[in-house]
């Protein structure tokens, strides 16, 4: 038979009350109280010792203890607590507790939804990685790993939560969006060098800063893994998320930046809403944007131990839809 494993977010574990952790492991607090009740059966003694005694001891007692007691203890009752035909005091009585409660040290505590302890231990669907190619702006057919927007992923970029606000019409934030899933001849060709378009352009006024958001179902803070030239000058976080019931790495390019946060290096965490840097034009003169683009690191690859020019190689991240790690506008 297989066991599937309950994962408890941290963050939730110092509130939960034991009455609360043994229903999730599925066992009664009553079926506890009467293993622990329940007396053992009768032990035969070993060789050279009395029944109910232990070498050099009468039966029933101990060195200077009559039968059946304890030091300063009346005889019947056991050390540390009374005969199980004594009354013992154990605090309030349970209350009555509503339907999904259970009762816990004289309170009713609420259960967490099933469905919601489900979901967050699975976290999002995992993303299928589909081979697709086009043509290089020098003819040569390119063949390369993406992972398209989810099907239970909404198309429309408003939907999503953005580090910095929309500048176009109606407030919207995207000029370019993803297209790597795309046939060839519907990927994006500029005047830049690249084809196709692996990331998210927002516009916003030079100087603007950029604040760390959290990705759908990440697992602790962002750590900075590269900052310095990339896409132009760019920083580079990697999150953890909780993806098909695991834990997988993803990296979030910030790229065409002004500068870095002051003071920011790799190795450093991010905590929701600390700045990352701001918004530039660098390596895209003239073009004052925010290049965000999302990849998933591949198994076995240590985010934090790459070098600048690793990131982006195939062997070691497949580019990503972002629309399937930003949060969604509540």
């Amino acid at each position: 038979m297989r066991h599937r494993s309950v994962v408890v977010p941290s963050s939730r574990v110092r509130w939960l009350a034991p009455a609360v952790l043994l229903a999730l492991l599925g066992v009664s607090p009553r079926v506890l109280e009467s293993r622990a009740s329940a007396a053992p059966g009768p032990v035969a003694a070993p060789p050279g010792v009395a029944p109910g005694g232990a070498p050099g001891i009468a039966p029933g007692g101990a060195p200077g203890i009559a039968p059946g007691g304890a030091p300063g203890i009346a005889p019947g009752v056991a050390p540390g607590g009374p005969s199980s035909g004594a009354q013992k005091d154990d605090g309030p009585p349970a209350p009555d507790c509503p339907p999904a409660t259970f009762p816990d040290d004289g309170a009713c505590v609420v259960m967490p939804d099933e469905q919601a302890w489900a979901e967050e231990s699975e976290g999002a669907p995992e993303g299928e990685v589909i081979a697709q190619g086009h043509f290089e702006k020098s003819g040569r057919w390119l063949v390369y790993d993406q992972i398209p927007r989810r099907p239970d992923r909404p198309a429309d970029y408003e939907a999503y939560v953005f580090p910095i606000p929309g500048v176009l019409p109606g407030g919207k934030h995207v000029v370019s969006g993803y297209d790597l899933d795309l046939p060839d001849h519907q990927q994006r060709r500029g005047r830049m060098r690249a084809v196709g378009h692996g990331a998210v352009d927002i516009p916003q006024k030079r100087g603007t800063p950029i604040p760390m958001v959290p990705l759908e179902h990440q697992v602790g803070d962002a750590e900075v893994i590269h900052v310095g030239k990339l896409m132009g000058f760019s920083v580079v976080t990697r999150h953890t998320l909780r993806e098909g019931g695991r834990t997988r790495d993803y990296v979030l390019i910030y790229g065409h930046l002004d500068a870095a946060a002051e003071g920011l290096l790799r190795g450093a965490t991010l905590r929701a809403g600390e700045i990352v840097g701001y918004v530039g034009d660098t390596g895209s003169p003239q073009l004052v944007h925010l290049h965000l683009e999302a990849r998933r690191l591949r198994e076995g690859i240590d985010g934090s131990k790459l070098a600048p020019g690793r990131i982006l190689a195939p062997d070691v991240s497949i580019v990503c839809d972002p629309r399937n790690v930003l949060p969604l506008k509540k």
